[in-house]
């Protein structure tokens, strides 16, 4: 019910406030509010959060968003009119920079587009600024929750910077040397999928000069996946605390050195989180599915697809003839009816959590007696 004589303006939570553009044309910004109650009940921060001086800190900082596209990127600033487009490119990053260290930024939101944002965020990063990399699901959701339809490059970049606002920093710092790993790696996963795919190929093949010729490339590619895993291990054991990692990772029995590779790459949390946070960044975690008198199954979902398929790829020789401790699990999940898939999940998830205990504890894997 409606109060009379009250701000519309003041609602609960985060609202959308129209604003005039410089063209006088009506759009919405979205402003982060600091009312938890209805519009005349405004609340006291210091009465909310114990550490006040933080929270305060954080909602002052200037944050800006970036919308990428291959050839431009568009930039706008949270809760302030300046928007502005440079090149994505070098001389558009130096601009980019500038101009950021110009209107008070330190934040920096950027949504990860397939590898477009990666030059400008390393050029960034290098500058001094905390840039987030956000994934589509998160812009996506919260533009939803803000009640976003409208879409253009301007207003991507006014959400992405809302978004980027709202957010508490990442617990853990990106690590740049995973940057140039990460890519190698990617070119070496790209490159297994080559071979599954011309390995279907050749179960449609019967003719013998094109059998020759497909089994040629696969032969070609594998050779070319050894050499690739090998470059990667060695860019990789150039860093002394990296390599140490991946010698803790490399003593469990079913782990080899392309799935340790994985591990170390695609989780750099790896060892400084808990054993659920790990099961859920790699989406090996079962959530509940639960509604009132509804008890619905578990299931796993989202996490980092690239690694939670390493993992399974692990999980199955190893559930079934490298690891006595996967193999019990194994053996006693199927015996209490579990399908075989949930038992290769809870086996990738095991073999998750005993790479992540070595890395935490520092110490190799060492076999129980039975």
């Amino acid at each position: 019910m409606a109060c009379r004589g009250c701000n519309p303006r003041q609602a609960a939570g985060d609202r959308i406030e129209p604003t005039q553009s410089s063209l006088w044309l009506p759009r919405s910004v979205i402003v982060v509010s600091t009312f938890i109650g209805p519009g005349w009940l405004p609340e006291q921060l210091g009465s909310l959060y114990k550490a006040g001086s933080t929270k305060m800190t954080q909602t002052n900082m200037t944050t800006a968003g970036i919308d990428t596209s291959k050839a431009k990127l568009d930039i706008a600033v949270h809760g302030r009119t300046e928007r502005w487009q440079v090149a994505n490119g070098l001389p558009g990053w130096r601009a980019l920079t500038a101009k950021l260290v110009k209107v008070g930024a330190t934040r920096v939101g950027i949504e990860a587009t397939g590898g477009y944002e990666r030059g400008v965020v390393e050029y960034l990063r290098a500058a001094g600024l905390d840039v987030l990399v956000l994934q589509p699901t998160q812009v996506k959701a919260f533009g939803r929750v803000h009640l976003r339809r409208a879409k253009n490059d301007v207003l991507d970049a006014v959400l992405i910077a809302a978004c980027a606002a709202a957010l508490d920093p990442p617990k853990i710092a990106p690590d740049p040397r995973l940057a140039e790993l990460a890519e190698n790696l990617t070119f070496l996963e790209q490159i297994e999928e080559d071979i599954r795919r011309f390995k279907t190929r050749l179960e449609h093949i019967d003719e013998p000069r094109l059998r020759r010729m497909v089994l040629g490339d696969i032969a070609r590619l594998k050779a070319r996946r050894a050499t690739q895993i090998r470059d990667i291990a060695r860019l990789l054991r150039c860093h002394h605390d990296l390599a140490v990692r991946l010698d803790l990772v490399l003593s469990i029995p079913g782990i080899g050195e392309r799935t340790a590779l994985a591990l170390l790459i695609r989780m750099p949390e790896l060892g400084r989180v808990s054993r659920e946070e790990a099961a859920a960044l790699a989406g090996l975690a079962p959530f509940d599915n639960d509604s009132g008198q509804y008890k619905g199954q578990r299931r796993i979902a989202g996490g980092r697809a690239r690694l939670r398929r390493s993992l399974f790829a692990a999980a199955l020789p190893a559930a079934f003839r490298w690891n006595k401790a996967l193999m019990a699990l194994y053996a006693r999940l199927t015996a209490a009816g579990k399908v075989h898939n949930a038992a290769l999940v809870a086996c990738a998830r095991k073999l998750l959590i005993y790479a992540n205990t070595v890395v935490q504890r520092g110490t190799p894997w060492t076999e129980k007696a039975a």
